[in-house]
């Protein structure tokens, strides 16, 4: 029984002093140091806020088409009499080239007679004007003779007055003026038809002249000449063929100058005339003349390259101008219809490498207005409407901002206001952030390279290809 009871005593004492051995060691060590919780410094790519040349542009596409085509056709029927040896589909032929020639003989004849009608109608001119000149002469004489036997009649009338002279003596010589007086008129009738035969004369002549002319243009139309430096096209004819009037003989192409006639969406052309319009500082224009319309183009000022579709080659670029614009826009694509011309397809040939334009190929057509300083910034930046900007104490500021249009991965957007928008100098990050927190503290990194690209970009200094 007392072994039970110091048992009982010694236990509790046991966990007393345990207890205030723990207490004492709890007191006695040294407290714990918090930290201050902070978030952590992100690192981003920014590039620096700034008006840089911009040249807004944009890409249609269309086919090649020489600006000048022919079909030469047939303008006399007959035998195909000689055909040059160029004169095959895919081969050139300079100006001037005889290319074509139908059979003239029947032509010549026709020719040979009108000239001899001619002949013979000048020569009953040259016979009537002698005739007239031998009938003014017997008039002139005819006219002396009357005279003559009127002074005779005048005599013999005073004689037979005094009945000096037998009366059949004036008869006779009465008769002899009257038959004078007869021949006068005769001679000037004859001498006032000459005109009427004249004037026939003269008409027929021309008629014969007109014939002549007409049988000279006929023979000159049995001759084809290439009229302009061409490449021909489908050859529809044959030597010793029979060719009818009006029809098909081959096809040429022009090859000093081709268009394209690109399609380019309407969207894409507001920003263009908007640009070349405020670089011209016109507020207004008129288009109810051509010359108008012509002049708005010209102050555009809008450059222009072509460039075969497919080819990143920088040698297979040519320069052209924009000459006019389509009637009407194609309501189905929404289209407007540019066509742009190019001088001399065919220089700068390297085999290989820079092909001629053709007839056919498929190209695009890059249209830039004139540069303006423009707020430019990457589409990446932007993220459902607003960027992200690093502060000047390096924290995150986020800002909505106005897309004026997009070209490419390029977003033009309107200057800062009180609203929305950023200005120049300012951070704008193209890097992706996650997570997003306004004010969270960032280390930021200034891309230089990436903006020298964007700055070349801006100015298309790289293909349109590459966005």
């Amino acid at each position: 029984m007392k072994k039970y009871l110091k048992s009982f005593i010694f236990l509790p004492l046991i966990f007393i002093s345990a207890i205030v051995i723990v207490v004492v060691l709890v007191k006695s060590k040294t407290p714990i140091e918090h930290e201050k919780l902070t978030y952590p410094i992100k690192a981003v790519e920014v590039i620096e806020v700034e008006k840089i040349p911009f040249r807004v542009r944009a890409t249609a596409f269309g086919h090649v088409e020489p600006a000048v085509i022919i079909n030469a056709k047939s303008e006399v029927s007959g035998k195909i009499s000689y055909i040059h040896p160029d004169l095959k589909q895919g081969a050139s032929i300079a100006k001037g080239t005889v290319v074509l020639r139908i059979e003239p003989t029947t032509f010549e004849i026709s020719l040979n007679q009108s000239k001899a009608g001619l002949a013979g109608s000048k020569s009953s001119l040259a016979q009537l004007d002698a005739e007239q000149t031998s009938t003014e002469q017997a008039q002139r004489i005819a006219k002396e003779k009357l005279d003559v036997e009127l002074d005779e009649l005048e005599r013999l009338q005073l004689l037979w007055d005094k009945r000096l002279i037998a009366r059949s003596t004036l008869d006779a010589e009465q008769k002899n003026v009257l038959s004078l007086e007869q021949s006068v008129q005769d001679i000037e009738g004859k001498l006032a038809s000459f005109n009427s035969r004249r004037s026939a004369i003269k008409a027929q002549i021309k008629q014969s002249e007109s014939q002549v002319n007409q049988n000279k243009d006929t023979i000159g139309r049995t001759e084809v000449l290439m009229p302009f430096n061409a490449r021909i096209g489908v050859v529809s004819v044959e030597k010793d063929e029979f060719t009818p009037a009006g029809s098909l003989l081959f096809e040429a192409l022009g090859i000093e100058t081709v268009e394209i006639n690109a399609q380019l969406p309407v969207q894409q052309f507001r920003p263009l005339v908007s640009a070349g319009m405020a670089d011209s500082g016109s507020a207004s224009i008129s288009l109810q003349t051509p010359e108008n319309l012509q002049t708005a183009l010209a102050n555009m000022q809008l450059e222009t390259q072509v460039r075969l579709v497919g080819d990143l080659n920088d040698a297979t670029v040519w320069q052209a101008k924009l000459i006019r614009l389509s009637e009407s826009v194609d309501p189905t694509r929404d289209t407007l219809g540019l066509v742009v011309a190019v001088e001399k397809p065919y220089e700068g040939i390297i085999p290989g490498v820079r092909p001629p334009l053709l007839k056919g190929m498929y190209t695009s057509v890059e249209i830039f207005a004139p540069a303006k300083p423009t707020i430019v910034i990457p589409r990446k930046a932007v993220h459902q409407g607003r960027v992200y900007l690093a502060s000047i104490d390096n924290t995150l500021m986020i800002r909505p901002i106005k897309v004026l249009f997009s070209q490419g991965d390029l977003l033009v957007i309107a200057e800062q206001n009180e609203h929305s928008g950023i200005k120049e100098g300012e951070k704008l990050i193209i890097s992706d952030v996650i997570p997003i927190m306004e004010g969270m503290p960032l280390k930021p990194i200034l891309a230089s390279e990436y903006q020298k690209q964007l700055k070349d970009d801006a100015l298309a200094v790289t293909s349109a290809s590459n966005y």
